[in-house]
Formats: structure tokens, sequence, C-alpha cells
């Protein structure tokens, strides 16, 4: 099995498949946001730092203690959610402007302890081994991106997804209604925090070689402008607007010169012809309904 996974990997191209990896990293990163920040409301500027922690966890447990990549991605992961939810305790209690304040601090906080920390080796950065895992990276990243879409669906059709779409319409209605605003956004920044954790883990080993500087305020930038061009709290919106923004920089390399121009062009263009998204709004259930009823055969007229 591990041979024929391997067999197909060799015959796509090192270059493509380098795109496809970075846009499941992309997906898995975006979904994450997307339910802090598209589906319960609450605007995050630093996603970067809790992919900086999984990052640095894989890394560090990689390099000294050489554990099989599945713990390893895990263990990156609950780090990130634990340090989410003990962040986000505080912060939490925020809203609006306040809380994107708070994050951003937090984001550069970290990357400042990182850049002086001697196990992170400051400034200079880690090198990361190859992961411990016979299974070749490209099938684990789409395993993973995978699961982390039926995962999110499952939430989003669950009494804690209507719970966090209730807080994001009016939080204070939704707490009239029972609902405990601060447990659920608790737990929601926690679940968008481990997923950033494990996104980080997976880029730790792609990219073989993390520095603190790469997860900057930019990092972070990036990755909402993928859930807001997507389209916020829709989970396809989030993998189109994480595959386009991607793959957008190495499709347009061939213009280097230009490159930011033309896509810094492309955001402000959707954004003005859809504002709220490439598939913001989309009802993909009613659609396909829609569908499947035009497709029936019309019944015979008595």
């Amino acid at each position: 099995m591990v041979e024929m996974m391997q067999n197909l990997i060799d015959q796509i191209d090192p270059y493509t498949l380098q795109i496809l990896m970075n846009i499941g990293i992309a997906i898995i990163m975006a979904l994450g946001l997307n339910l802090i920040t598209g589906v319960t409301g609450q605007l995050s500027l630093g996603h970067a730092a809790f992919m900086s922690i999984g990052a640095f966890t894989s890394a560090i447990l990689s390099i000294h203690y050489n554990l099989p990549f599945s713990l390893n991605l895990l263990v990156a992961g609950l780090t990130a959610a634990f340090i989410g939810a003990l962040i986000g305790f505080p912060i939490l209690r925020l809203t609006g402007d306040y809380l994107a304040i708070a994050t951003l601090g937090f984001a550069e906080i970290l990357k400042v302890i990182f850049l002086n920390l001697n196990i992170t080796n400051k400034a200079l950065g880690l090198s990361v081994p190859p992961p411990n895992t016979d299974i070749p990276m490209p099938f684990v990243i789409f395993f993973v991106a995978l699961v982390t879409i039926i995962f999110m669906s499952f939430i989003h059709n669950s009494r804690f997804g209507r719970s966090l779409m209730a807080i994001r319409e009016d939080e204070i209605a939704a707490e009239a209604m029972g609902i405990n605003a601060t447990r659920y956004k608790l737990q929601a920044f926690a679940v968008g925090s481990f997923l950033a954790g494990v996104g980080g883990g997976l880029y730790a080993h792609v990219i073989a070689y993390i520095n603190p500087s790469d997860f900057g305020f930019m990092k972070s930038i990036d990755i909402l402008n993928m859930v807001v061009l997507g389209g916020l709290g829709s989970i396809p919106g989030a993998i189109l607007g994480a595959s386009v923004l991607a793959s957008a920089p190495e499709f347009l390399r061939f213009m280097q010169q230009y490159r930011m121009l033309v896509y810094g062009a492309l955001l402000v263009f959707l954004m003005v012809f859809r504002p709220n998204g490439l598939l913001g709004g989309v009802n993909f259930t009613r659609l396909v309904l829609k569908i499947i009823g035009k497709n029936k055969p019309a019944r015979a007229a008595k």
C-alpha cells in the first residue's frame, strides 16, 4: 500500500505536489479560523501564533524525542488548543476591535518569546527532520484535510454549531435562550487553535525549516483573507478561498514584479462584486435539492 502511494507521488511533478500540499495545509488553517471568525463571529488576528505553537512543538518533538508522526501532530494540536483556551478565557470576554487587538498583541508577544528562547534556536530557527512515518507526506496532509472537512461539517450541523451561529447573530439573545456564550466561544477558540497547531506541525515538516518570523502578522492576515474571500461561515467557501489564495502566488510567479499588485487587485475586485465572499450566503443543501427536484421526471397528468 505504501509502495503504491509512493509510486503515485513519483508520477506527479514535485512543483505541483508542493502547491497541492500548501493548499491542503491552508485548508486546515482556514477551516480552524472559519470556526472562530466565520461561525462564532470572533475576529482573531493572531491565528498564526497557534500555528507557530504547533510548528515548534512538532519540530522539537521530532528533534529530541523522535515520536511517531501521528502522536507528534496530536501533541502539537493539543498544546495549541491548551494555550488557546488559556489565553481565550480572559480575552474572549472582549468583542469586536478590542478582541482583534488582543489576539494581535498575543501573537506579537509570542513571536518575541520564540525569538529569545534557546529551545527554538532564537532567531536562527530550527531545521526540522523528516517525519517519523512510512506514509508519504502528501497523503498525510490530504487525509488530515479530509478529516478536518468532515469534522467541521458535523460541527456546523450539530447543536454546538447552531449555538455558535446564534452567538454570532446576537450574543445577548443567545444568552437569554440559555446559551453560555463564554463557554461556547472558548470551546470554539480551542478547536480552532487545535487545527492551527496541527496545520503548523504539517507545515514545519513540509518546509523542513521554521523561523519565528515566519508566523508574523501577515501570516494571520493571509489566513483571514482565505476565510473572508471564500465566505464567512461557509465550509466550501473556506476550502475555495484557501485553494485560490494558496496557489495564486505560484500561478502569478511568471509576472514576478507585479505579482502582489495583481494579487491585491484580485482581492479588491472580488470583494467589490462578491462582498459576502465567493460562496458566502450560498445554501448548498437547498441548491442540491433544487437540482435534484429539477431532474425528477414530471408526473403524468391524470
